[in-house]
């Protein structure tokens, strides 16, 4: 990474960066035989049918639609919000660490996710440090999502960021795709120990 690049602006994503998320712990419980659970997360309450709600859909029409679809699991369907708080059990401690110290050293932090809007206000209640950044977006609020390249402008036009002097950090390879398409700098998170290493190429110590 050149060396001249000068990042005034840092964003994070939130789920899978900040705070852990993962469907299946609810439904462990819920659905204890493993193919059975592995059936339904991948054919009824989907990756694609949740994100729908991260684009602004509301809850009630997404419940009908898919208890109209699948009549015989209401009760599982609708689990899937009930239960949405085991869903998000901890931050991740080591990416938090982080995102905490550039708020204490004065760096212009914010946060770009993709969430539901009632979902992002609960998470916001349960994890305190996701009130410290300048600012966010949140999909849900603005019927926008990752990779959308209207986001970016969106969240860049908000916070009066230069792109070019903007590095944005998410777990999923599109969404970061996305972020470059904008014209900023972006990383692939994996894990926190590989972020630090990351951002040294970009000149900033953790």
């Amino acid at each position: 990474m050149s060396s001249a690049i000068f990042i005034r602006h840092i964003v994070f994503d939130i789920g899978k960066v900040l705070i852990h998320y993962d469907p299946e712990l609810p439904y462990r419980r819920l659905i204890p035989d493993e193919q059975e659970r592995a059936w339904f997360l991948s054919n009824v309450c989907t990756h694609e049918w949740n994100l729908e709600q991260d684009r602004g859909r509301s809850w009630r029409e997404a419940e009908d639609l898919l208890i109209a679809a699948h009549p015989g699991h209401e009760d599982r369907i609708r689990d899937f919000r009930r239960h949405w708080h085991e869903m998000v059990p901890h931050p991740i401690e080591g990416s938090v660490a982080i995102f905490e110290r550039f708020i204490e050293e004065g760096h212009d932090v914010t946060m770009l996710t993709n969430f539901a809007s009632d979902t992002f206000a609960e998470a916001r209640r349960r994890f305190a440090f996701l009130n410290r950044a300048r600012g966010v977006t949140v999909s849900g609020d603005i019927a926008l999502i990752k990779p959308d390249l209207a986001i970016y402008e969106k969240h860049a036009a908000d916070f009066d960021l230069e792109p070019d002097a903007t590095l944005f950090i998410d777990d999923t390879a599109i969404n970061v795709e996305g972020a470059k398409r904008a014209g900023w700098h972006a990383l692939h998170f994996q894990n926190a120990e590989t972020l630090k290493a990351d951002l040294e190429r970009f000149n900033l110590c953790t």
